[in-house]
């Protein structure tokens, strides 16, 4: 038998919480396919985004813009 409580015995949820489930759920599908949108980088840097702070770190060195 399964430990999780069948959907009878689960709590009802409001509207508030229904359209928040809902727009979590776009917000998902919307970014998987921005990912899948987006064109492969060719030779840029490795790792996490340089600018992502609003400065270019470059070998260790941050230069602000």
């Amino acid at each position: 038998m399964s430990d999780q409580p069948s959907v009878s015995d689960r709590k009802q949820l409001t509207p508030a919480a229904q359209r928040a489930l809902a727009e979590a759920e776009a917000r998902r599908q919307a970014a998987v396919a921005h990912a899948e949108a987006a064109p492969k980088e060719l030779q840029g840097p490795k790792g996490p985004e340089p600018t992502r702070y609003g400065d270019w770190e470059r070998k260790g060195i941050a230069s602000d813009f």
